[in-house]
């Protein structure tokens, strides 16, 4: 098993999500629980398409962490 890190933001009136080691692999949902398991199908299909086309899949390099400042 492999873990990629996905950025989830909030849309005007729902949320998308993006794979920063996996350019164009993108979803969408209206909660943020309903577009991590887009993602999840998405970057399935996005490796399954590598896989056919003969691709080097690209290797989990990105890090997200969330930090706390004092304002």
């Amino acid at each position: 098993m492999v873990e990629y890190t996905i950025i989830i933001e909030k849309a005007e009136s729902n949320y998308s999500a993006y794979c920063p080691d996996l350019p164009g692999c993108i979803a969408t949902g209206f909660t943020p629980e309903e577009t991590i398991q887009s993602m999840k199908e998405a970057i399935k299909f996005h490796l399954e398409g590598l896989k056919k086309e003969k691709i080097a899949i690209p290797e989990p390099s990105t890090k997200a962490v969330s930090i706390g400042i004092a304002v």
